[in-house]
């Protein structure tokens, strides 16, 4: 008998992803079915961060396995070349156990490297430290725009990590960074059956101002004062966890706790909408709404969607 086809469940911040990940988990291993959930968050692979990244509890981890959280300490750099061959072992252990695998997170890359198996270009860090100490990113973007045009012309010029990213590839291979294959611009057969949670963005914007409320009250300003306190401090990947930046800013003394606190809505928000446009240019993902809708009853719809596209496939 062969493993069901792994689930992926996206969509953006606050969506209620991982919460419908777990009820479907639960349905099935009631059942006695075995399911594993595995992350695809790049910030939920810190240690010491998971106030901050709404990383599942101690009990509800005890209760259905999870896998790739809290892999790497803070003052670590770590990126989809570290995740991708790291969650690939995840799923052929999971095989290899007859276990079906959840996976849920909202980092598009993350889950394209997974469900795609992208060509991952592997890193360059003395380039990058070169790349990194050049403050201006209008500079190195227009350096990329000279040595890649094609990469270029796919960044948004103020988006720093991806600008180092494609540089520090470009040089340190020799070879443009855009010349990697089709890479996300193709969406081709996979074996990963896809669906998406939709929420409108005024409930949205509401759920994430009420999250970051909750997370301030458990602690999340202790937890990025325990990083800033830390003799390496956070890495430069950790440090743009969602909020982190903003309270280790307020911590400096560079912006006041309440300015820190709706500069991080206002930024979650933003990404919120970046994750959806991300995930709707994707034709193989069957959406469902998730607005003022029971999780119990919204994982049992997933579900069902899931066997019918394992009975489809038998049939």
């Amino acid at each position: 008998m062969s493993v069901e086809r792994p689930l992926v469940v996206v969509g953006p911040t606050a969506s209620g992803k991982s919460g419908v990940a777990l009820e479907v988990a639960r349905r099935r291993r009631s059942a006695g079915r075995p399911v594993e959930l595995v992350s695809c968050d790049s910030m939920a692979v810190y240690r010491g961060m998971d106030v901050g990244t709404a990383a599942p509890s101690a009990a509800v981890r005890a209760e259905v396995p999870h896998h790739l959280l809290d892999v790497v300490d803070p003052e670590q750099e770590y990126s989809v070349s570290e995740f991708a061959p790291a969650a690939a072992a995840v799923l052929d252990d999971l095989a290899r156990r007859r276990v079906a695998a959840v996976l849920v997170g909202g980092t598009g890359l993350y889950v394209r490297a997974v469900t795609d198996q992208l060509e991952v270009p592997p890193r360059y860090e003395e380039v990058a430290a070169e790349l990194e100490a050049e403050p201006d990113t209008g500079v190195l973007f227009e350096r990329l725009r000279h040595l890649d045009p094609i990469a270029a012309s796919r960044i948004p010029p103020g988006n720093r990590r991806r600008v180092v990213r494609a540089l520090e590839v470009t040089i340190g291979s020799g070879r443009p960074f855009s010349s990697a294959g089709p890479g996300l611009r193709a969406y081709p057969s996979t074996r990963f059956v896809m669906v998406g949670l939709s929420v409108p963005r005024d409930v949205l914007a509401a759920r994430i101002r009420a999250r970051l409320d909750a997370q301030l009250d458990a602690g999340m300003l202790d937890e990025v004062r325990a990083l800033l306190d830390s003799p390496d401090g956070p890495s430069r990947t950790a440090r743009e966890a969602l909020g982190y930046r903003e309270l280790l800013a307020h911590l400096r003394g560079e912006l006041s706790r309440d300015e820190a606190v709706e500069l991080t809505v206002l930024r979650t928000r933003r990404f919120a909408v970046r994750q959806e446009r991300w995930f709707r240019r994707d034709p193989r993902i069957v959406w469902f709404d998730a607005a003022d809708v029971d999780p119990a009853d919204l994982a049992r719809r997933v579900d069902a969607h899931w066997d019918e596209v394992a009975s489809a496939d038998r049939g």
